[in-house]
């Protein structure tokens, strides 16, 4: 986020960034704008967390969908889940979101359907360009096939996309694609198996009460 410095000299109001460099009342203006609006979505992500720990999947499914978030028939979230601009965030029919899941949301989000997302799972869109002098963000969409398995506290990074069918053991941190039907693990991840079942038709089971 950009900062935004007020002084005062004896030519007036003057405006600097966070490097010190002066802005025109024009680019401060705008600025100040982009600040205040971060503010509200600052403010929106609050309330998303308090959402998340209402003990009812109906209540909490609804609330969701008014803030912008695609859910399909029968998808569920379990309690404290996160999430940036949930705008961008889509989620099948039938699939289920454990508890404390992180969906970051700066860009595309699409999960599928009759897919597991087990507990505290993280999913990034942005990450910081490292050789970048101005260290900026990078922003890139994630998708995840239908009928996957992610396991607890995966870490799934930007511009990752997880094939029909695929299993990312517990743990695991997913820099790059995953093929379909494939069995990932590791940090990194690396191609651990492949999965024996090659047509899916199942459904996931009941989403826990108060949970």
């Amino acid at each position: 986020m950009t900062i935004l410095n007020l002084n005062v000299s004896k030519k007036g109001l003057v405006f600097t960034d966070k490097d010190g460099h002066r802005l025109s009342f024009g680019i401060a203006f705008n600025k100040i704008i982009k600040r205040l609006h971060s503010y509200l979505i600052d403010i929106e992500l609050y309330l998303l967390w308090i959402i998340g720990y209402i003990p009812s999947h109906f209540v909490r499914n609804l609330l969701y969908r008014l803030s912008g978030i695609k859910l399909g028939k029968g998808a569920s979230i379990h309690m404290g889940a996160r999430f940036f601009l949930p705008k961008n965030i889509t989620i099948g029919e039938g699939a289920i979101v454990g508890d404390h899941a992180f969906f970051d949301g700066r860009a595309k989000i699409t999960i599928g359907k009759h897919t597991d997302i087990a507990s505290q799972v993280m999913v990034y869109n942005s990450e910081h360009d490292l050789s970048d002098p101005t260290f900026r963000a990078i922003e890139e969409p994630v998708s995840v096939g239908d009928y996957c398995f992610i396991g607890p506290r995966v870490i799934i990074m930007p511009g990752v996309s997880i094939g029909k069918g695929a299993v990312v053991a517990g743990g695991a941190v997913v820099t790059k694609d995953v093929a379909a039907g494939a069995i990932v693990g590791g940090v990194p991840a690396k191609v651990i198996g492949e999965r024996s079942l090659k047509e899916y038709h199942y459904k996931l089971g009941r989403p826990r009460l108060f949970q």
